[in-house]
């Protein structure tokens, strides 16, 4: 079995920790990187069900998308969830690795994998990376569809190709409108960067999570008198579920375990209408 050092080098070669954010919080957040590895889960949320899943499995290593200790803490007892859980995986042998926006800008990344998920075939990125010559790292990704469908069924596509969540899909625009070229963004993608840079792209729809009601009023205003994307929002676990695939491939074909899981561990748990 390889130690957690050598699986931690095949990850932070895909996803390098200098990639991240400055305001992230990435790379081992707990374990011996001596220790052996044998199984490795990866999952979005480091809650408890997940650890759960992880120690009931045995697994020696939990992969997170999303940090546990993302602001900065002075301590960790097990007097709340986070100290709690730092507690119980040291307790159970298993290591937690995170790989957050340094996992979002890369390639194939968060937001590759999305489009993917989507049926798109996958072009540049919205923001790319500074620094990077290749112009193919960064936040977002263009894609396009095999050929145009209505909205509404470019719509019921999204919800097909994602984890059910309570949320469920909405979009904002006319549906019978042609989609073709798609942009994409995994996890919450309202920035107005990310925003003025599709509208100036001139794509036919923008799929990511967390639109908030003002940003996606002014788009559809925008889109009414001077053309701009249809918008299509989705829960933030289920936009970056299908990258767990991803980065438990890169460990395939040798001789550590590696298992996806899925839990849903969007916060919602309920709609009405």
């Amino acid at each position: 079995m390889p130690e957690l050092a050598e699986v931690l080098a095949v990850l932070d070669a895909a996803y390098p920790p200098a990639h991240a954010q400055p305001w992230d919080a990435v790379g081992l957040v707990c374990g011996d990187p001596r220790a052996q590895v044998e199984r490795v889960l990866f999952a979005v949320d480091p809650v408890d069900a997940v650890l759960d899943e992880a120690l009931d499995w045995g697994a020696q290593l939990l992969v997170t998308h999303h940090p546990l200790l993302l602001k900065a803490v002075n301590g960790v007892p097990a007097t709340n969830f986070k100290g709690r859980n730092v507690h119980r995986l040291i307790r159970g042998g298993c290591a937690l690795l995170t790989a957050h926006t340094n996992a979002d800008v890369a390639r194939p990344g968060v937001s590759d994998a999305f489009a993917e998920a989507l049926g798109l075939a996958v072009g540049d990125p919205i923001l790319p990376l500074p620094g990077d010559p290749a112009g193919r790292l960064g936040l977002g990704r263009y894609g396009e569809l095999p050929e145009a469908e209505p909205l509404a069924a470019f719509t019921a596509r999204v919800a097909r190709a994602l984890p059910a969540t309570a949320s469920g899909v909405r979009a904002a625009g006319d549906p019978d409108r042609p989609i073709r070229r798609v942009a994409v963004c995994g996890g919450a993608g309202d920035d107005r960067e990310l925003l003025a840079a599709v509208r100036a792209a001139g794509v036919d729809a923008y799929v990511t999570a967390d639109l908030r009601h003002h940003p996606a009023s002014e788009a559809m205003e925008d889109a009414r008198f001077g053309g701009g994307p249809a918008l299509v929002d989705v829960a933030h676990f289920a936009s970056e579920w299908p990258w767990l695939s991803v980065a438990a491939g890169l460990l395939a074909g040798g001789t550590v375990e590696t298992r996806v899981s899925t839990l849903v561990t969007d916060p919602w748990t309920a709609h009405t209408c």
